[in-house]
């Protein structure tokens, strides 16, 4: 079993080997605490390995302390930068599971979740997200038995979400309070609808200000052929100018704003 754990939050300053980085917000996912030996324990394989992990987060500093923290119980093969990142190095290493931040730049990390699940449907997922949207956790819910955490939540709670994850049961923070999650696959078509696969792509990478160059790059498109998705999008959703653009993609959960 994969699990992909995505966390998202610079640091601050460094306490001990067993606590991480406080944030400016208490008690949040920089605060982590000492897992129960009982917990550890149950994790781990009759070989004294449990399962593998790999972090996808754009701060660096706060996956290296994530991996540091994460490898006094389980095994971490990698860290990854973006979303093009995250995708080849799950395709690479096979982890179990992928902790990842939902705001990724290049691929968001739910679509990136997406191609992966597409290649290697046994990885499991761990999304942080400042984000309190229940159609973002009922679009993610779509991939299966997903984590979806608040990245102001308590570090017990993302142990907690490993732990449900790992054994095959989604977990979706309590904070959602969502009424009736019989209504899931309803929120996710509402999240995800308006947009085809390569517009979301598009979308996203013009909001996080690429030139239409590095774009075509990216996307192994010509220019004329970015130039006339942006030209189609703009005029579909109404969208007067490259800020219209930008708060289109926040709206979508394409981008997320970074502290």
């Amino acid at each position: 079993m994969s699990v992909i754990l995505v966390v998202a939050r610079s640091l601050t300053g460094r306490q001990t080997p067993h606590r991480l980085y406080k944030s400016a917000v208490p008690y949040s996912l920089l605060t982590f605490v000492d897992r129960p030996e009982s917990t550890k324990m149950a994790n781990m394989s009759a070989h004294g390995t449990g399962p593998r992990f790999l972090i996808a987060d754009d701060h660096a500093m706060f996956a290296e302390t994530l991996r540091v923290y994460l490898e006094k119980t389980y095994s971490v093969v990698g860290l990854s930068q973006d979303g093009h990142a995250m995708v080849a190095d799950a395709m690479r290493l096979r982890p179990d599971v992928i902790v990842v931040d939902v705001g990724m730049p290049l691929i968001n990390g739910l679509d990136a979740a997406r191609r992966i699940k597409e290649q290697a449907p046994n990885i499991k997922f761990i999304f942080l997200t400042m984000r309190d949207d229940p159609n973002l956790a009922a679009a993610a819910l779509e991939l299966g038995p997903i984590g979806f955490v608040l990245k102001h939540s308590t570090g017990q709670e993302l142990l907690e979400a490993v732990d449900h994850v790992m054994h095959g049961k989604p977990y979706i923070t309590p904070k959602l309070r969502a009424e009736d999650w019989v209504a899931t696959n309803a929120r996710a078509r509402q999240f995800s609808r308006e947009l085809t696969h390569r517009q979301r792509e598009i979308v996203q990478l013009l909001a996080e200000g690429k030139p239409m160059k590095q774009i075509a790059g990216l996307l192994k498109l010509s220019e004329k052929t970015v130039e006339f998705h942006k030209r189609h999008i703009m005029a579909a959703f109404n969208l007067e100018s490259n800020a219209a653009m930008v708060i289109f993609a926040l709206k979508q959960g394409l981008i997320s704003l970074k502290p």
